[in-house]
């Protein structure tokens, strides 16, 4: 059986990560090793809510949370958590965001049938025919098939979305551990796209649903468009120069994490 690590990464949303906590029924815990919520440093009261829910819930599995030592960025934590993979052996890591955007569901045919480990990067596809989109607009959804657009011509392949709230990846293409140079922000994604592709890791999109109720967006479109663009265009210039070179404002060394609670509960692999 294959030993996969759900990561969640969480910031500022202590409404919505009960309800993402909720979605890891009987049934989904039964192809999870571990669960990590990470923590990037929130302001909220969310690391509370985490440990009251957790503590009330039966999991079968470990499940801990992490604090971020600094505010890393969306990006900054998934390298916290793909370090975190790479250092105690896991097989898989999947990302599923706080925010309750995105539904963990989606991925369980998948998990049932194994399809998941044909390739390297699993990802969930908000704008694949299947998809099902809950209070998202339809300007932002013409906005994001444009880039998807654009990223299909340059990687010549077929992309369907750049960067859900739902996503899975081996762990044998994050040994070389690739991704550190990448920025640290929500361009995170992005970057994993473009060198993804660079390195011909296998990429297979899979429809989702993905909700926007009570969430509060962090993305600026028109600033967003810029820095995809420039993004993009870097990339088409200069392939092997983009994923050598250093994308991030402030370069760390190591990105740390405390884990400040666990259930407490031994991993049975």
């Amino acid at each position: 059986m294959n030993k996969i690590l759900l990561f969640i990464p969480m910031y500022n949303c202590e409404r919505q990560i009960v309800r993402v906590l909720g979605q890891l029924d009987e049934e989904i815990q039964k192809y999870l090793s571990e669960v990590i919520i990470i923590n990037n440093r929130s302001t909220d009261n969310g690391e509370a809510v985490v440990e009251e829910f957790v503590e009330k819930s039966k999991f079968m599995i470990p499940v801990s949370l992490l604090r971020n030592k600094e505010n890393y960025g969306l990006g900054g934590s998934h390298k916290v958590a793909f370090d975190y993979a790479l250092k105690n052996h896991f097989d898989y890591v999947i990302v599923l965001h706080g925010d309750d955007q995105g539904h963990i569901n989606n991925l369980l045919p998948y998990l049932k049938n194994k399809e998941y480990e044909k390739y390297d990067c699993f990802l969930g596809a908000r704008f694949k025919k299947g998809a099902q989109l809950d209070g998202y607009s339809a300007f932002r959804t013409l906005g994001n098939k444009v880039y998807n657009l654009l990223f299909s011509i340059v990687v010549n392949k077929k992309i369907y979305d750049l960067g859900s709230g739902l996503n899975m990846y081996a762990i044998g293409m994050l040994k070389d551990k690739f991704y550190l140079k990448y920025k640290d922000n929500l361009m995170f994604n992005y970057c994993m796209i473009l060198g993804a592709s660079y390195y011909k890791h296998k990429m297979f999109f899979f429809p989702i649903r993905w909700s926007e109720d009570d969430q509060v967006s962090n993305v600026k479109m028109v600033n967003q468009a810029i820095v995809v663009l420039k993004l993009l265009g870097s990339y088409v210039i200069n392939k092997r120069k983009f994923v050598e070179a250093e994308h991030r404002d402030n370069p760390l060394f190591k990105y740390e994490a405390e884990v400040i609670y666990t259930n407490e509960i031994k991993s049975a692999n």
